[in-house]
């Protein structure tokens, strides 16, 4: 199993930072490092900055949505991004939520996954230089117009971000790579059935799937403290992303076992409680999704990981203080050493 590092999108970091932590998981040995986007940080312009700045590590958006840029521009970002690193770029698409595409980028959150497929053949049509002729039940593009630039490569990868039955199939049949958030290792069987489903209508092995869940790592010899520190981030997406009738990650947590405190984090959450739903998010499901502990435990928990099928573990690593997250790709380097 190999190592990536996700970045955080809400500039929590200085540049000079993430170039840090960019560079020295390069020096240890990660195979990645990826930048999410929302509505903070913009993730092109740092792996652009970073591709420029590093050798050997690939670079991933981790991920960008398909309504805020078009194919085409997602098609020459892609191209562009690859020509800076020399080959290195992962297009990391998803389809984000209603939040986001509706009240950040004022689109309608309309057919996303059709419009993922779309724009993902678009994508691969633009990069192969093909005259762009396509007609798609969103997109309609007919005057055969054809990449100017010359890519390094005529296909770059393309993972997605998915979670629900028609996403994971989605994932299953056209993806290069998955991205799961909130996702657990030892429930890989929630998700299995429908990627296995997706890759039979491909005519292909679901091994050719590169699975790269984004995992919260929170290194500490106090195990209640290493917990704590990610709770936010677990009463946030359990309890306050979407809608009450709407939260994937809601979902997720009840197929998990955790049906009831899900509810409660939510209307907690909602509510206006933030801080209730936090103190309430259950160690267990801490434990599920992420690694928070010690040192002695890292290694422990990638084998789990690894178990699971994982290829690539896209670690976002928390500390109050620079040296503490450095020290947790030290660790996480290390520990990954020796479980291969």
């Amino acid at each position: 199993m190999k190592l990536g590092l996700n970045l955080p999108y809400e500039g929590s970091l200085s540049f000079p930072q993430a170039l840090e932590l960019a560079q020295r998981a390069e020096a240890l040995g990660f195979e990645s490092v990826w930048m999410p986007e929302a509505y903070g940080i913009d993730a092109v312009s740092t792996l652009g900055a970073l591709a420029a700045r590093t050798q050997r590590i690939h670079l991933g958006t981790g991920i960008v949505n398909v309504f805020s840029r078009t194919p085409a521009l997602l098609a020459q970002t892609a191209a562009t991004l690859d020509l800076i690193s020399g080959g290195r770029f992962i297009l990391g698409l998803g389809t984000s939520g209603h939040q986001v595409v509706t009240g950040w980028h004022g689109m309608a959150f309309d057919r996303p996954l059709l419009r993922m497929r779309e724009t993902m053949a678009i994508v691969r049509q633009v990069l192969r230089r093909d005259r762009l002729v396509f007609d798609g039940d969103v997109f309609h593009l007919d005057k055969g117009l054809k990449l100017l630039a010359h890519p390094v490569r005529e296909t770059v990868p393309i993972y997605l971000a998915t979670l629900t039955p028609g996403g994971l199939r989605l994932t299953g049949e056209l993806a290069d790579g998955w991205i799961p958030t909130l996702f657990s290792p030892s429930h890989m069987n929630v998700f299995r059935p429908e990627l296995e489903a997706g890759a039979r209508i491909a005519g292909r092995s679901l091994d050719s799937l590169a699975i790269a869940p984004h995992v919260p790592v929170s290194i500490d010899d106090d195990r209640s403290r290493a917990r704590d520190a990610l709770k936010p981030w677990v009463a946030l997406y359990v309890g306050g992303m979407g809608s009450k009738t709407k939260n994937f990650y809601n979902d997720l947590a009840s197929q998990y076992g955790f049906a009831d405190d899900a509810r409660i984090l939510q209307e907690l959450y909602l509510g206006g409680k933030q801080l209730e739903a936090i103190r309430r998010v259950p160690d267990a499901l801490v434990d599920a999704i992420s690694i928070a502990g010690p040192a002695s435990y890292v290694r422990e928990r990638l084998e789990v990981w690894a178990s699971a099928g994982v290829t690539t573990m896209l670690a976002s690593v928390h500390g109050k203080a620079q040296p503490d997250r450095l020290r947790s790709l030290e660790i996480l380097a290390a520990a990954a050493d020796a479980v291969d």
